[in-house]
């Protein structure tokens, strides 16, 4: 994410989550995937230490992690089942933004994921990751993992044979795997909040 484009984004990313969940989903599950060499490298950090923008410099960073945080509330508290599909590397905020998701796809020869320090990136790792030694690695040593490294690991559900086009394609067939259970949306919701509130209290 650079520059203006940052809020923008997130913004937008927020409006088309709560589209989803104004709209009758019941029999559907969200895809999130990207046709790049990275799924995203998270925060310019370079402008939001920079001048120039409607936000002083010292503010800029601070209010991007602030807005994002509103992203990962709207995927955690959507009533369907969503499943990151990553092609690419995904770090920093996009490694928080693909375990705001229920099911995590992977390719398991280019994907590399790490993070960094934030309140709610550590309150959502201790939900999604049960292991204390695999947090100590990702967010002290800033360890990098690849696809099949990681579902050892617990962080990922799968990895993928090595093209985008496969991981998109297991992403899909999980999708429909998970529309057949026929998910009562409400419930779904709430199972999904429960399993992650307390981490974010």
């Amino acid at each position: 994410m650079q520059n203006d484009t940052c809020l923008t984004l997130i913004e937008a990313l927020i409006f088309a989550l709560s589209q989803v969940k104004s709209q009758d989903v019941h029999g559907f599950a969200l895809i999130t995937t990207d046709h790049d060499k990275f799924f995203s490298n998270g925060f310019d950090l370079a402008w939001t230490q920079s001048a120039g923008s409607s936000f002083g410099a010292v503010d800029r960073l601070p209010h991007l992690v602030a807005s994002f945080k509103s992203v990962v509330f709207a995927l955690l508290s959507l009533p369907i089942p969503t499943i990151a599909a990553l092609p690419s590397h995904a770090a920093a905020v996009e490694f928080l933004l693909t375990l705001s998701h229920d099911y995590v796809l992977m390719r398991r020869d280019r994907g590399n994921i790490g993070l960094t320090f934030l309140d709610y990136f550590t309150a959502l790792m201790r939900s999604k990751i049960g292991s204390a030694s695999t947090r100590r690695e990702i967010l002290l040593a800033g360890m990098k993992v690849k696809g099949e490294e990681a579902v050892r690991m617990g962080i990922m559900d799968s990895a993928v044979h090595d093209s985008e086009e496969s991981v998109f394609e297991a992403a899909v067939r999980l999708g429909e795997q998970l529309v057949k259970r026929k998910w009562n949306g409400e419930v779904y919701a709430e199972i999904i909040a429960g399993l992650v509130r307390s981490s974010f209290s």
